[in-house]
């Protein structure tokens, strides 16, 4: 195994540890009401992780699967008040069983080495499965550091 797919590997292990701290996060006895920051409470701020994570899931299994994947169109803003919308009426389990099988896709396909460059959003340039894996992981690092910070 050459460094790159070693590297690759290591982030993955680093998401799925990112993700099991998020999961365990919403699994405790917490008010997932209360207002994070100015726009989203706790709860919102998982529906924006997992809609995200279906997103990389989905246009990564498309790439690896060869099939043209849809991905997100809009202004980053636009779309995370999307990744909110689409999610606010979506119970906590729902949006865990929701992030768990979106993890284990992922998990399935980033191994994959036919799949070089994975698109993330129209009008935004594609990353390789390493600088995607870390772009995610640290993504929901930093809204657990949140998180953590105001519950």
């Amino acid at each position: 195994m050459n460094s790159s797919e070693e590297d690759i590997r290591n982030s993955l292990k680093s998401l799925n540890r990112t993700v099991e701290e998020l999961i365990y996060f919403f699994s405790q006895d917490f008010d997932f009401t209360k207002r994070i920051n100015t726009h989203w409470n706790a709860k919102d701020i998982l529906g924006h992780l997992v809609f995200w994570q279906e997103s990389f899931e989905r246009n990564l299994r498309c790439v690896a699967t060869g099939v043209e994947p849809k991905v997100l169109k809009g202004k980053l803003s636009e779309v995370n008040k999307q990744s909110v919308d689409s999610t606010r009426d979506v119970d906590i389990d729902m949006l865990i069983n929701r992030l768990k099988k979106a993890q284990t896709s992922i998990q399935k396909n980033i191994l994959n080495t036919s799949v070089f460059l994975i698109p993330y959003k129209k009008g935004s340039r594609d990353y390789s499965r390493l600088e995607h894996l870390k772009i995610v992981d640290a993504h929901i690092k930093k809204h657990l550091k949140q998180l953590k910070k105001y519950i």
